[in-house]
């Protein structure tokens, strides 16, 4: 089993769960044990679920700009938690690889598998909801035809990105690729580095 094989049903698995309450205040139920990478990949794909319609939500005409306010912080607690939980699966993939001898003529790849990864779960966020539109029975035949040219699209990328991140796993676990991975330092979040947050003066 390849390891986009595992995620993508737990990510279908996490997108089903959410919508049976649809609520971006529930409780996360994770069927999986706390310290599997299954454990994580759940968590990640709940983060990215409930921060999908957090910004849903902040994009209401109508909402209270004070109500607004507290989404928009909370949706930057969440891009927060995404950039940990990428991390975190970073390092489950440095553990298993991190003393593969690499070959002489060995690459770095543009990004880390984790943040492939990353772009698997939102996909199948886009997927889920593409075909949501596919099946509105309160919408124009027109509107179903386009999502649905478009969810064959978003199909047919994530069987594209499936088979991409495979290779770059199997391309770190031979030594054809070697693993850098650079932490994100994102200084807004950072009470030392963010002038608003340590009070310079503008």
């Amino acid at each position: 089993m390849t390891f986009t094989q595992i995620c993508n049903p737990i990510f279908e698995q996490v997108i089903n769960d959410y919508h049976l309450i649809d609520n971006v205040d529930q409780d996360i139920n994770n069927p999986y044990e706390r310290g599997t990478i299954e454990y994580d990949l759940y968590v990640k794909n709940w983060i990215d679920t409930v921060q999908w319609h957090l910004e849903d939500i902040i994009r209401d005409p109508h909402i209270d700009p004070s109500d607004a306010l507290v989404l928009k912080r909370r949706i930057d607690k969440s891009n927060q938690d995404r950039t940990d939980l990428v991390e975190r699966i970073d390092s489950y993939f440095l553990s298993l690889y991190g003393t593969v001898p690499t070959q002489p003529d060995a690459t770095i790849n543009t990004e880390s598998p984790a943040w492939a990864i990353d772009r698997l779960s939102i996909l199948a966020l886009k997927i889920y909801h593409m075909k949501e539109q596919v099946e509105r029975d309160d919408a124009t035949d027109e509107h179903r035809q386009l999502c649905e040219q478009k969810l064959n699209i978003l199909l047919e990328q994530q069987k594209d990105l499936s088979q991409a991140i495979d290779q770059l796993i199997d391309d770190i676990a031979n030594g054809r690729k070697y693993m850098k991975v650079y932490r994100q330092m994102k200084m807004y979040n950072d009470p030392s580095t963010n002038p608003v947050l340590y009070g310079k003066k503008a």
